[in-house]
This record gives C-alpha cells, structure tokens and sequence, in this order.
C-alpha cells in the first residue's frame, strides 16, 4: 500500500489518561502498591503524565481533540478528578472533553452523577464492573452488571444524558447485552476492544464470537485501544486482525482508535501505535478512515464543542 492511502487527516483520542500521583491520590499508583496488570509490572507509569508530555508523545499525528479517561483516583473523591480535569483543560487545551468516575452501586451515586453531569466538558461515566476473571468462572460469579443496585445507578444515565464507558472483558459481554438492552436509551462505549490478550485459536475465537453478538446492539461503540500484548512490543502485524474484525463487525461508524496513553507506552510508542492503526486501515476508503480516526469519536463524545486544537493535520 504506498503511503498515499495512509491516513493524513485529523486525530480525535478517544481514550487517554493525565494524572500526578504525587499531588493526587490514585491508589493504584502509591509507589508501594503493585495491582495485578494485563501488561505486568506497570512501575514506569507512576509519575506525572501531563498535557506537555502528551504533546511530546503524540508529535507528528494531527491530534485535533481528545478523550479524558477516569484514572482510579480515590473513589472517597471523585468530583475532584473532575475539577482538576477540567482545570487541565482550561490551562492548557487539552483535554476536550471528560469520561468521569461514578460508583455506581454506592449510597452516593445520584449526588455524584448529577455532580458529574454538572461540569460542561462530562460526557460519560466509567466504573468497572469486574466480576469473573476469565471464561471458565462465567455462571459462577456474575459481574455488578447484574447487581440490581448497580443497574438502578446506571438508570440514572438517562436521566442526565450521559453516556457509560464500560471495560470489561469479552466473556462478561452477555451481561453487556442485556444491560444495552434494558437500558436502550444509554449508549455503551466497550473500552479497549473487549481485552482480547489471549491470542489463542481458542481465546480468538470466543472473543469474536462475543463482540459479533455485542455488536448486534444498536446503542453500543467500541474503542479500538488497550490492545497490547505482554511482554511483547507493539506490531501492526500481531494486531491487524483484531482491528479487522472490528472493523468489520461494527462498521467504521462504530468504531474509534484511541492510544489509552500513558498506560500503553508500557507496549510501544505513541507514533508506534498510531502508525501501525494508519498502516493497518490504508485498504479502507477515506471516508472509513475518516470515521476511524475522528468522526466517531466527534460525534459520541461533542469533542469539538470546546474548540480545542491541538495540532495541525500532517
């Protein structure tokens, strides 16, 4: 494919991360907490990862606007994640808009998600649902999906207009479609492609067979990110087909690239992963790419309401 068909055009991030754990408190990031990591010994993360150092890393991609991602900041506090977010917007640019932090199934969850839904750059809430750590404890533990406490917190979306992110992996997706389902209303963003780090015939298979059913749902996206392997440097080559296939299942209009910076710079580079997502949809039409890259981003999440540029197309 010679570089004419690679993408040129503007960059919407749907999904990335800013945070100082010296100023801040994110439990996960105290230098003497290790939590268990699909990418293993995270320790390279836990410093300040700030708008500056955003634009380093994204330099040469015509990053237009983007995506802030909850960071685990102390759930005793989560409007303050907010404040400080939209601060960092305001001083510097970036971020666009903000996916917050909402427990969902605490005591507090209405004041937090009207809270939340009170601040302008807000378009969405994320709490992880957890639940079974791989396919073979499905039917033996459910994920707080099914928790009726849960799922009344999650109602309360609707009412405010907010989107929910949700991350999960690709065998709690069942309980994802009956959620898309009672809850038409609320659109659901699956983060980082469903998790599909098992790369075996056998885990290939049943991720794909669960994001065909997921993407059966008229009211869900998905975020094309957090696709790294282990231990591994990041290729286009070991995640062409993962792309692909979600390409194909849920159309360009559906899908979104994002780079979940900084956390995925424990698999590559920013210029690593975005070139490889460039080199991997150069078959696509322009106006694929287009969506890939931006439009679907732009329209689920209104990034472009606040105006903020970032850079210039390449």
């Amino acid at each position: 494919m010679s570089d004419e068909n690679i993408w040129k055009g503007p960059v919407v991030d749907a999904h990335h991360h800013f945070w100082d754990p010296i100023a801040n408190d994110h439990p996960w990031l105290r230098p003497d907490v290790m939590i268990p990591f699909r990418y293993g010994d995270y320790s390279a993360i836990k410093r300040p990862y700030l708008p500056d150092d955003y634009r380093r890393d994204a330099a040469g991609h015509a990053v237009c606007e983007t995506v802030y991602v909850e960071t685990e900041w102390d759930p005793n506090t989560p409007l303050d994640e907010t404040r400080y977010a939209s601060g960092l917007s305001a001083r510097y640019g970036l971020p666009s808009v903000i996916v917050a932090q909402a427990w969902l199934d605490r005591d507090d969850a209405a004041a937090i998600i009207a809270g939340q839904a009170a601040f302008p750059l807000v378009r969405s809430i994320r709490h992880k649902p957890e639940g079974p750590a791989s396919p073979d404890e499905v039917g033996r533990t459910r994920t707080l999906m099914s928790d009726d406490k849960w799922r009344r917190g999650f109602a309360l979306l609707d009412k405010y207009g907010l989107h929910f992110d949700l991350q999960t992996s690709w065998w709690n997706l069942d309980e994802a479609i009956t959620l898309a389902r009672d809850f038409p209303r609320v659109l659901i963003i699956l983060n980082h492609a469903g998790l599909p780090a098992d790369r075996s015939p056998e885990g290939l298979a049943g991720w794909r067979a669960a994001m065909a059913s997921f993407a059966e749902e008229p009211n869900v996206r998905v975020k094309i990110s957090g696709i790294g392997l282990r231990g591994r440097p990041w290729r286009a080559e070991d995640n062409r087909w993962i792309v692909e296939q979600i390409v194909a299942m849920f159309g360009a209009d559906r899908a979104m690239f994002a780079s979940n910076f900084p956390v995925d710079s424990l698999c590559g580079s920013f210029d690593t992963i975005f070139s490889g997502f460039k080199r991997i949809t150069a078959r696509y039409s322009t106006a694929d790419q287009a969506r890939l890259f931006c439009e679907t981003a732009r329209e689920v999440y209104r990034t472009n309401e606040s105006s903020r540029i970032l850079a210039q197309a390449v």
